[in-house]
């Protein structure tokens, strides 16, 4: 399971996308004045218990946030979400693969859903609580923060496929577009304001309204069965070094032991996983811990989204990690052997606790949803 250490830095793309956006936030040639009404701060929900949130992306020279939400920053990045505008074709919208419905996922393994029609090497993840993801976004973590991931998948030939000067023309062609940025920026359209408004409308994603949530903050004391409860300390027990406190993850990355065999370096590493960005041996299929909130809306499971029910990913735990040298340690719960001993029982209890991270408040929340609708 050795894999050759290759001098080609694999993630240039990206870091390549993260000085753009820094360079071009710089950038004053298209200022216009700014009213008050574009200043007003937009009310962030802080949720009881959860951890203090990232607003904003920090600027590294100054340490103060370099784009903090406002009301109309909200609404643009929500319209642009939406539009296939966005897209070379102009068919294809981050909604496309980011269903409200699915926790912003959207319900296959692997979307053909880009304007190539190809399939994508990994599956599209939720976009759930991003303003607590503080260790990279992307499956392996590939960027540092959501202004520079929105260049991702924006660019990417078989997802958006956009060349960001035409985003810019078209986006400066559209009276409504130049009215919307220039209140929320004071600018004209450009591409590092189109990130910055998308990643403040996904920083107010927020999923805390749940059965669990209920019954955690004392809103509603039977919110939980007997079952649920079991298996809410189940959970905490058996998963809870992953998926951990109110956000139901670490927003780490560890291998879960899908694999061993990590030899295929092919499509720039993307099957490493968290090895691609980090080169350490330590991180070789390595993946970001998802949340458990609105984990039964969300199937498929898994970067790749090889397990198609939540049954299939729990049978993994219990019978079939694989045990390899770089397997998270947390998973060597049965005796100092691999694997997580549960009963059907404790399966069935399990699950039924899931269904109580269910939140229909998150996933009919009109504010979330298409403006074009």
């Amino acid at each position: 399971m050795s894999v050759k250490l290759r001098n080609k830095h694999i993630t240039g793309v990206f870091v390549l996308l993260v000085g753009l956006f820094g360079v071009l936030s710089c950038s004053k040639d298209d200022d216009l004045p700014i009213t008050g009404e574009e200043e007003i701060p937009f009310a962030f929900r802080q949720p009881v218990f959860f951890p203090k949130a990232v607003e904003s992306a920090i600027d590294p020279k100054t340490g103060l946030p370099s784009n903090p939400l406002t009301k109309t920053g909200v609404e643009l990045g929500r319209r642009l979400f939406y539009d296939p505008i966005l897209s070379a074709n102009k068919q294809v919208s981050c909604a496309s693969c980011h269903h409200q419905s699915k926790g912003f996922s959207d319900g296959v393994a692997i979307t053909t859903a880009g304007v190539s029609g190809k399939p994508l090497e990994r599956h599209s993840p939720t976009l759930i609580n991003l303003a607590w993801t503080d260790k990279g976004l992307f499956w392996d973590g590939g960027s540092t923060n959501l202004e520079s991931q929105a260049f991702g998948p924006l660019t990417h030939a078989d997802e958006m496929g956009m060349y960001l000067p035409v985003l810019v023309e078209r986006l400066r062609a559209d009276a409504t577009y130049v009215e919307l940025f220039h209140k929320a920026f004071g600018e004209l359209p450009s591409e590092h304001r189109t990130a910055m408004a998308l990643s403040q409308f996904q920083r107010m994603l927020i999923s805390a309204d749940a059965p669990y949530d209920l019954y955690r903050r004392g809103e509603q004391l039977d919110a939980l069965s007997a079952d649920q409860l079991r298996g809410l300390n189940l959970v905490r027990q058996k998963c809870g070094s992953c998926h951990a406190g109110e956000l139901f993850t670490d927003n780490d990355f560890h291998n879960n032991g899908i694999d061993d065999d990590f030899s295929d370096g092919s499509h720039e590493g993307i099957y490493w996983g968290r090895y691609r960005i980090t080169y350490s041996p330590l991180d070789l299929g390595a993946f970001k811990t998802p949340t458990l909130r609105n984990v039964m809306v969300s199937a498929p499971y898994m970067h790749d989204g090889r397990f198609k029910t939540i049954d299939e990913v729990l049978n993994h735990y219990r019978f079939d990690i694989k045990d390899t040298p770089v397997t998270a340690s947390v998973l060597y719960q049965n005796n100092d052997r691999v694997g997580i001993p549960m009963t059907d029982k404790e399966v069935e209890d399990i699950k039924s606790f899931l269904n109580a991270l269910t939140d229909e408040t998150f996933l009919k929340n009109r504010e979330f949803s298409s403006p074009f609708k």
